[in-house]
């Protein structure tokens, strides 16, 4: 499959350039043009790697950097126009996984984002587990719940948000507990779309989301994941 690549840059030509050279080398690339926009994508989609500009029209690109390594370990690259030394190392202390100065090759773009990629797979493997539940699978490293063998539709974040209930069986998990498990304090607080996206895993993993057997919900408590799956 496909590595799934986010660039959040303003500089259209260049984005269209990235693509189109990405593209070729068998690299799917997702293109943001502000900050609010990637981090809806973000939200909404699992990518392998985030190409980042330091300077958006609508905030710092290190800003953002910097919120998500407090949750993620997302691999970053940051591309920005400031090729000081002082800026590559703010970039990489505060959490960037490689930092590459425009204008650059896209060549040499490619082979930083393979190392990248490598690096991050390398870490996935040690750190891969599956949580099974009957005929409900949770696959950590590929980020794919699979019921009955088949790969459910679910975005990152109902994803996270499933991961944290299966983590915690039989244990009732409020909703800010669930949101500080899924996403701690970055990008935005979900508080109130949890029940939708509760509603939408419930659709994906339940035999009948109106009656559901595997996430109840306990009344002015949260949600709990139940421990007796072996039938469903």
């Amino acid at each position: 499959m496909a590595e799934r690549l986010l660039m959040i840059d303003d500089d259209a030509s260049l984005a269209t350039m990235v693509s189109e050279y990405l593209g070729a080398q068998g690299l799917l690339l997702s293109v943001a043009g502000t900050l609010a926009e990637g981090e809806r994508l973000l939200r909404e989609q699992a990518f392998d790697a985030l190409i980042l500009d330091g300077m958006l029209p609508d905030g710092d690109g290190l800003d953002l950097c910097r919120k998500l390594r407090a949750t993620s370990t997302l691999p970053i690259l940051m591309l920005t126009a400031r090729g000081d030394e002082v800026d590559r190392v703010v970039g990489l202390e505060i959490g960037a996984d490689d930092y590459l100065a425009k204008p650059f090759s896209p060549r040499e773009l490619l082979a930083r984002l393979r190392a990248l990629l490598r690096r991050s797979q390398g870490n996935v493997a040690r750190t891969a587990d599956t949580l099974r539940f009957g005929r409900l699978e949770v696959d950590v490293a590929a980020m794919v719940a699979r019921l009955d063998g088949k790969d459910l539709s679910l975005t990152a974040h109902q994803f996270a948000l499933l991961l944290a209930l299966a983590r915690h069986p039989g244990r009732v998990l409020s909703r800010d507990a669930l949101l500080e498990l899924a996403r701690g304090d970055a990008l935005e607080a979900f508080d109130r779309s949890i029940d939708v996206h509760i509603s939408r895993i419930r659709a994906a993993i339940e035999d009948d989301p109106k009656t559901p057997r595997r996430i109840l919900t306990i009344r002015g408590a949260g949600y709990v994941f139940t421990l007796k799956q072996d039938d469903i």
